[in-house]
């Protein structure tokens, strides 16, 4: 194997967290801003790139980091490693309310291919890089533009689904039809397009867009109940307006339902 060979538990139900039990010289990538604890001896060090064992030298750093730019993502990582003997552990944290998805790159033929910011955590020397869409459709409307990212290598790799999450396996020619901001991620046979909505009614008055994505198999599928995307537009509609007034949601007298409930301040 090129990946280092990782032990991992997840705990917790809506807010989870994934522990990684790492032998001596073993190490795990992850992005920024997901550590949450480690134990005495496990070394930290920030690398330029996705930290794979294929990028190799200056040059193959600027490259691992071009990627990481097209993704939207840090053009660094941090990689955690354990320099002592006995085993080390080192926790990572799901970024909002969800489920951590464990992925065994080896299952899936050595690719997984998910949306730009659901990766968390993976084993060193699984490489994270860039999927471009070979579909214009897909590209312009699929909700993730023509870039998304993909998970190469033979090691764990750990990825972050909003609200509860949903595992389908296709058989070949069968089709699964999902919101395009629902896709957590599939693996490498998917068949993955967009089509769009039929009927004036349902593209004026639908309010679900005019787009879905159109995945087939055969392969595996990840979808999210509540991708990130959602639930700030949600937080967004109901946060007050200027000067702190709210929007009197959940009556249709707006403002003055505020009045009438006592609940207007001059």
């Amino acid at each position: 194997m090129t990946s280092h060979e990782i032990d991992y538990r997840i705990y917790g139900e809506e807010m989870q967290y994934v522990e990684i039990e790492l032998d001596p010289q073993e190490g795990v990538v992850a992005e920024a801003g997901t550590f949450m604890m480690m134990d005495e001896g496990i070394k930290m060090e920030t690398i330029f790139g996705d930290g794979s064992t294929k990028d190799k030298g200056f040059l193959g750093s600027i490259l691992g980091a071009g990627k990481r730019i097209l993704t939207g993502e840090s053009l660094f990582m941090t990689a955690f490693y354990n320099d002592l003997t006995g085993k080390r552990n080192v926790s990572f944290a799901s970024p909002y309310p969800g489920k951590i998805v464990p992925i065994d790159l080896t299952e899936y033929g050595g690719k997984f291919v998910c949306q730009k910011d659901a990766f968390l955590c993976a084993a060193k020397g699984v490489s994270v890089g860039i999927e471009f869409s070979k579909k214009l459709g897909r590209g312009l409307f699929g909700g993730e533009g023509f870039i998304m990212q993909k998970l190469e290598g033979d090691g764990m790799a750990f990825v972050h689904a909003g609200g509860t999450m949903a595992k389908k396996t296709l058989e070949a020619g069968e089709t699964l039809k999902v919101d395009t901001g629902c896709i957590v991620g599939f693996t490498k046979d998917i068949d993955y397009d967009i089509e769009f909505v039929k009927g004036i009614k349902n593209k004026v008055f639908g309010g679900e867009g005019l787009f879905f994505a159109r995945l087939q198999g055969p392969g595996t599928v990840y979808i999210q109940s509540l991708p990130f995307s959602r639930l700030a537009g949600r937080v967004l509609a109901t946060a007050p307006r200027g000067g702190g007034k709210d929007r009197g949601e959940g009556s249709i007298l707006g403002g003055l339902g505020d009045i009438l409930d006592g609940d207007n301040r001059f």
